[in-house]
């Protein structure tokens, strides 16, 4: 017997002949946008006079529109940011990990593939129509490569499509026009914007809408195609690639109550902060008005060992603890964490404990306005006061958050990774902004009773770890919720 006929022994024709005729649906609007990216690009390479007057006059009204306004430059250049290989290429990636985590190799692969897909189609096809950016009268934007099609548009299309199927799956009702309209005004926006940027034309973003939409459809329509020759049911697109995952898609399916009575928690959440700014404020105006004698001392004796290599360790060092690496940590281990334990309240707890000590450290840097150490400041002007450092803040709070979220967590030896981190990168970053002549010890003291009164509030408030589990635990914990549902229903 073939695999068909075991397919429909099991599940009858119904399936079938719906995947068929949803399948004739699909292929006529597959073939639709290759019919219109097919047309455009024989026009383009034909150089067809009205298109080409009709994508000049465009590229330059815009750009007389654009231009004169720098703010709406920088909310476009926002805007068009999230078609960034810098962008889409992390979210593939973590999309590809996290599926994998989650025990989903199909959908894994999926999605691999497609993204694979931008990769590939965007540079091919440049090179083999060639077609030069736009020239207008005032650039204020650059794109490297030729022109048609728009990069940004097809992996925009591509990878927010793609994602939104993916997602669909484990959704119900209004929710799934949510995650459509979300993902096509993404879309959109990107698109639009690399035309008021003047970096492409009319035509070169509409043949990356439609070869993006053409892409994905057609490793939509394989990925069901697979699923039917494994004996699935192929239900509507609507209800996204992949039902079946459903419950290991959904965030934390097993989880009650993140925060019960929630007001009361935010009220001492805040209880918390402000006890901690006094504390911060107080130690702030001490040592402010009564700086210790060794406070300039310690930056003035680390730069006696200066030199060019030790200079460029401690500037790695210190870019451990600035914005831009905290927060890509963050924007890491809160997607993974969710995703091994399938819990939201250590995530709650890690993002309020970085939140709180951004805030906390700004208004403790503006309440006391401390000097800078009188040494030569390698990092030059900062816009804010000497105490509490903020790198160092941030940094101790960063990692001492994790720690305390992995540790009751993980039960390997390894675990004891996450408490040598919580002390080694904060350490390491005290010194570098020490030798740099940015901070002195006091300001490290003051940090460090940021990170001790703001995540010992956070942690009684919160409690991350009222329920900790292994990944083996909360996949099962997930599962016994999920058959319990089919039970009861």
């Amino acid at each position: 017997m073939t695999d068909d006929n075991r397919v429909v022994e099991r599940a009858g024709w119904a399936p079938v002949r719906h995947f068929a005729e949803r399948s004739v649906a699909g292929l006529a609007g597959v073939v639709l946008a290759g019919l219109v990216f097919g047309t455009l690009l024989l026009l383009v390479r034909a150089n067809w006079s009205p298109l080409r007057r009709l994508d000049e006059s465009i590229a330059s009204g815009l750009n007389d529109l654009v231009a004169p306004h720098p703010a709406m430059v920088e909310v476009l250049t926002t805007i068009t940011s999230a078609g960034g290989r810098g962008v889409l290429a992390p979210l593939v990636v973590m999309a590809v990990v996290l599926l994998l985590i989650r025990r989903l190799p199909r959908l894994a692969l999926y999605v691999a593939v497609t993204g694979l897909g931008a990769v590939v189609l965007d540079p091919s096809l440049k090179a083999v129509v060639g077609r030069l950016r736009p020239v207008v009268a005032d650039p204020i934007a650059f794109g490297g490569g030729n022109s048609f099609p728009s990069g940004h548009t097809l992996g925009a299309t591509i990878v927010y499509g793609m994602l939104a199927l993916v997602l669909l799956s484990a959704t119900r009702g209004r929710h799934k026009a949510w995650i459509l309209s979300v993902a096509a005004a993404v879309i959109v926006a990107v698109g639009l914007t690399r035309i008021a940027l003047g970096v492409h034309f009319l035509s070169d973003v509409l043949a990356g809408w439609m070869l993006g939409l053409a892409w994905i459809s057609v490793t939509a329509y394989a990925f069901r195609v697979w699923r039917r020759e494994a004996g699935h049911a192929v239900p509507p697109l609507t209800d996204g690639l992949d039902p079946d995952a459903a419950d290991d898609l959904v965030p934390a399916p097993a989880e009650r109550a993140v925060l019960p009575h929630p007001w009361a928690k935010g009220a001492e959440i805040l209880v918390g902060w402000v006890f901690t700014f006094g504390v911060l404020y107080f130690v702030g105006y001490a040592v402010t008005r009564w700086e210790p004698s060794f406070d300039d001392g310690v930056p003035r004796w680390l730069q006696t060992f200066r030199t060019s290599s030790l200079d460029h360790l401690s500037w790695l060092a210190s870019k451990a603890g600035d914005t831009h690496a905290v927060l890509i940590v963050c924007l890491v281990f809160c997607p993974l964490a969710l995703a091994l334990w399938r819990q939201w309240r250590p995530i709650v707890f890690v993002v309020l404990t970085m939140i709180g000590e951004l805030t906390l450290f700004l208004c403790a840097a503006a309440a006391t306005g401390r000097a800078r150490p009188s040494v030569e400041q390698l990092d030059g002007q900062m816009p804010t006061s000497s105490f509490p450092s903020g790198h160092i803040a941030a940094t101790m709070c960063l990692w001492v958050a994790i720690a305390v979220v992995c540790m009751p967590r993980v039960r390997q030896w390894w675990r004891w990774v996450f408490p040598v981190l919580a002390f080694v990168m904060p350490a390491l970053v005290a010194l570098s902004r020490m030798y740099r002549g940015m901070h002195h010890p006091t300001d490290v003291l003051g940090a460090t009773l940021l990170t001790a009164c703001w995540v010992t509030a956070l942690y009684f408030v919160i409690r991350p770890n009222a329920r900790p589990e292994t990944v083996t635990e909360a996949a099962e914990e997930a599962h016994l919720a999920r058959d319990h549902e089919v039970v009861t229903a």
